[in-house]
């Protein structure tokens, strides 16, 4: 099988990447994605059958989408083509189908490789309808998004969708082994480094073995430590898209964290989106809405707690005011949890919008004009804090909707539990009123 710099024409002689010259040549050598590439896995079934399918390989960068691609084409003999969403348009598109379709006239198929296939808009993800239909081209699309959100119902419905993972420690570690027997020499690096080149690597494979490369190309024989590892390559951010799925994928963590009451992996998750450029602004907005949504009155300082972080922010600005971030998390974190109030307003919402327009009880509205008065309005009203026990009893829903309705119910957690007691209290006083 050529490779991609031959593909492009380069001969063999070229200077080439170390992860080119180490690309798997058979699916078995792809590291990190047994689920997907083993003989029980679907390629490994598809490949076994004689079959092959138009499927969307979806995962981070660096994990061997192009690679498995280029292995399918191979093994199911057929024809490979590449081209990239980023830079293609509809004329490129429409090439590629007619060479294909010539193609398949000599009695041979295409896999059409698709890279970035998100970046298609639906139009033009539309035009592989037909020729995935009639057999022109099998596609193989890749994409560092989700699918469901970023590609065509239509194209989804005729390819099937899977998931490949970021590399871990053994799949980065086989990697470098493999590196290193390409190479002929171990990198230059104590236990201690090795471990934090994997860690730079994020689980990009592409992206470890250009770290590799540039320690390969190092004239010494002194091992380097984490800190020498540090100095000598780049570190790149963390991969953190604020605009795509990576973004609500973190958010979402931070958001379970401390609703799970954790505040350690709370902060983890914090760190993590501070690290990636999120916004904090952003990170404040949610932290006010776990303050309300999952704390609630089971805690009435956590709110205030996440709007004082805010503002230290506005105040104090980066990296000072992230502490205050941190606090806000901690705090929340630990808070007792209750979504009595956000459960209530939900029911209350149901409730207005099943009884439309109903008038409230006549006694509690203001009769400002003799008409009104006359017809009952304010009539018999009691004002709460003149009674006894500064509870009158009294129904203030309409009429119509019969007996009392019950939204709000308190945990039994926190200060929840202070206020379930007046409830509890009001509602015996509240009886006694009826028994008179």
């Amino acid at each position: 099988m050529t490779t991609l710099f031959e593909s492009a024409g380069m001969n063999e002689g070229a200077p080439r990447p170390l992860a080119d010259k180490l690309r798997p040549t058979s699916l078995g050598e792809v590291v990190g994605q047994d689920h997907i590439v083993g003989s029980d896995a679907p390629l490994g079934r598809m490949i076994a059958q004689g079959r092959l399918n138009s499927i969307i390989l979806w995962g981070p960068p660096g994990t061997g989408k192009t690679t498995i691609a280029r292995l399918l084409a191979g093994h199911a003999g057929l024809a490979f083509e590449q081209i990239s969403a980023i830079f293609s348009g509809v004329a490129d598109l429409r090439k590629v189908f007619e060479t294909a379709k010539a193609r398949r006239l000599s009695g041979q198929g295409t896999l059409l490789f698709v890279d970035e296939i998100h970046r298609f808009n639906r139009a033009q993800q539309d035009s592989f309808l037909p020729h995935m239909e009639d057999g022109t081209i099998i596609l193989v699309g890749a994409t560092t998004e989700n699918p469901s959100f970023e590609l065509n119902a239509a194209v989804l419905s005729r390819a099937q969708v899977l998931v490949l993972h970021r590399l871990d420690q053994s799949a980065l570690e086989a990697l470098l082994t493999r590196a290193e027997e390409f190479e002929n020499k171990k990198l230059p690096l104590d236990v201690e480094a090795r471990e934090t080149l994997k860690a730079m690597a994020d689980g990009d494979g592409r992206f470890l073995l250009s770290l590799a490369e540039e320690l390969f190309a190092l004239d010494t024989e002194e091992l380097l430590d984490p800190a020498g590892l540090v100095e000598t390559v780049q570190r790149r951010a963390p991969v953190y898209d604020k605009a795509q799925e990576g973004h609500y994928n973190i958010i979402s963590a931070l958001h379970k964290a401390v609703r799970g009451s954790d505040p350690d992996a709370a902060l983890y998750y914090l760190a993590r989106m501070l690290a990636g450029g999120e916004d904090p602004l952003f990170i404040c907005r949610r932290l006010v809405r776990m303050a309300y949504e999952d704390i609630g009155l089971a805690d009435p300082q956590a709110a205030t707690q996440a709007l004082a972080a805010k503002e230290t922010y506005d105040f104090l600005g980066s990296p000072e005011g992230e502490l205050a971030l941190a606090q806000a998390t901690i705090y929340l974190a630990t808070a007792p949890k209750s979504n009595a109030a956000y459960k209530a307003m939900g029911a209350a919402t149901r409730a207005a919008k099943e009884t439309g327009s109903l008038l409230p009880p006549k006694h509690i509205l203001n009769a400002p004009s003799k008409l009104m008065k006359d017809i009952g309005y304010g009539k018999d009203y009691v004002y709460d804090p003149d009674t006894e026990h500064g509870f009158s009893g009294q129904n203030y829903f309409p009429e119509e909707m019969g007996a009392r309705q019950v939204y709000y119910a308190p945990a039994e957690r926190g200060f929840e539990r202070e206020i379930q007691k007046r409830l509890a209290y009001w509602e015996k006083l509240r009886k006694e009123v009826s028994s008179t």
